[in-house]
C-alpha cells in the first residue's frame, strides 16, 4: 500500500514558466472572488448548504470531463484519495462558511496566506529538506504579513477571534494536503484526481448540507454566487492548483495564497463596503514580496 504522508519536489524547480505565471494568475483570480461570492451565498444560505453546494457543483463539473471520468487509479492509491478529500475538501470548505459569520470576506481571503508557511514546514518535515533560500526569505517576509493582517481581528471581539482561529486550522488542512497530492498528480494528472476528490467531498459533507438545507431561505443571488464558487473556485480551480503542484512544487504552488487577499480585499471593499485596516493593507504589501521571492528558482 503506498503511504499516505508522502511529497515531491515539483518537475519544474527553475523560475515559473509562463504556464506557471497563467496557472498562478487564474487561481488568484477565481479563489479571490470566491471568499466574496461566499459572503453572497450566506446572505440566505445556512453555512452548511453553502458547503454541500460548493462542493456538489464543483464534483458536478470534474466528472463532466470524460478524461477525469476514464483514468484508472489503482487502488493502492485510494487511501491517500480518502485522506486528502477529508482534508482539502471536506474540513476546510466546511470551515470558511462558518467563520466568514464573524470575519469579513476580505479578512478571510488574507488569512488564507498563511498557507505557504505551514506547507513550508510540512514539505521540510517530509523531505527532511528545507525549502531554498529566496523561500525561506519568502515565507519569513510573509509570515510578517500575516500577523499583520491578523493582529485587527484577534484584537476584536472574541467571535471574530474563533473565526481566526477556524481560517487558520483550514489552512493547516491545505498545507497537508498541498504536499501528498504532488506525487499523485505528477503520476495519473489533475484531473482524475480531483474528479473523485471532489465526489468523495460531496459524500462526506451530505449530512451537513442537509442539515443546512433545512435552516436556508432561497435568495437567487445566493444560489448563483454558491453556483459561482462550486463551479469555479472548487471544480476548475482545484484541478488548476493540482497541477501547479506537479509543475512547481508544493511550497512554491502555495504562495498562490499571498496574492489572492489582494483580490479578496478589493473585491470585500467594492461589493461589500467593508473596512481593511491600514495594518491589514500594509501586510498585504509584504505577502506579495514574499510571493515574487518564492517564484524564482529554488537555490
Amino acid at each position: 500500500m503506498t503511504r499516505v504522508l508522502t511529497t515531491s519536489h515539483g518537475t519544474n524547480r527553475e523560475a515559473f514558466s509562463g504556464t506557471d505565471w497563467s496557472l498562478f494568475a487564474g487561481l488568484s483570480a477565481i479563489w479571490g472572488s470566491s471568499f466574496l461570492f461566499m459572503a453572497i451565498g450566506l446572505d440566505a444560505f445556512d453555512p452548511g448548504l453553502v458547503t454541500l453546494l460548493r462542493v456538489g457543483f464543483g464534483a458536478m463539473v470534474m466528472f463532466g470531463i470524460s478524461t477525469a471520468r476514464k483514468t484508472t487509479i489503482p487502488r493502492s492509491d485510494w487511501p491517500t484519495l480518502a485522506t486528502l478529500a477529508v482534508i482539502w475538501i471536506a474540513i476546510p470548505m466546511t470551515i470558511f462558511p462558518i467563520a466568514q459569520q464573524w470575519i469579513d470576506s476580505g479578512v478571510a481571503g488574507m488569512l488564507n496566506g498563511a498557507t505557504p508557511i505551514f506547507t513550508a514546514v510540512v514539505a521540510a518535515l517530509i523531505l527532511k529538506q528545507l525549502p531554498g533560500r529566496r523561500q525561506v526569505g519568502g515565507l519569513l517576509i510573509g509570515f510578517v504579513g500575516v500577523v499583520a493582517i491578523a493582529l485587527p481581528s484577534a484584537g476584536s471581539r472574541s467571535s471574530a477571534a474563533i473565526g481566526v482561529l477556524l481560517v487558520l486550522i483550514a489552512t493547516v488542512c491545505y498545507a497537508f494536503a498541498a504536499n501528498i497530492v504532488a506525487p499523485l498528480q505528477q503520476r495519473h494528472g489533475s484531473l482524475a484526481i480531483m474528479a473523485r476528490l471532489q465526489w468523495m467531498g460531496t459524500v462526506l459533507v451530505l449530512p451537513y448540507g442537509i442539515y443546512g438545507a433545512a435552516h436556508s431561505s432561497f435568495a437567487w443571488d445566493s444560489l448563483l454566487a454558491t453556483m459561482a464558487v462550486g463551479v469555479l473556485g472548487t471544480g476548475i480551480a482545484f484541478a488548476m492548483m493540482s497541477n501547479l503542484i506537479g509543475r512547481v512544487g508544493p511550497t512554491r504552488a502555495t504562495f498562490i495564497t499571498y496574492v489572492i487577499p489582494v483580490v479578496a480585499l478589493i473585491l470585500g471593499v467594492v461589493f461589500r463596503n467593508e473596512v481593511i485596516a491600514p495594518i491589514a493593507v500594509a501586510g498585504v504589501g509584504l505577502v506579495i514580496v514574499g510571493a515574487a521571492m518564492a517564484s524564482r528558482r529554488e537555490i
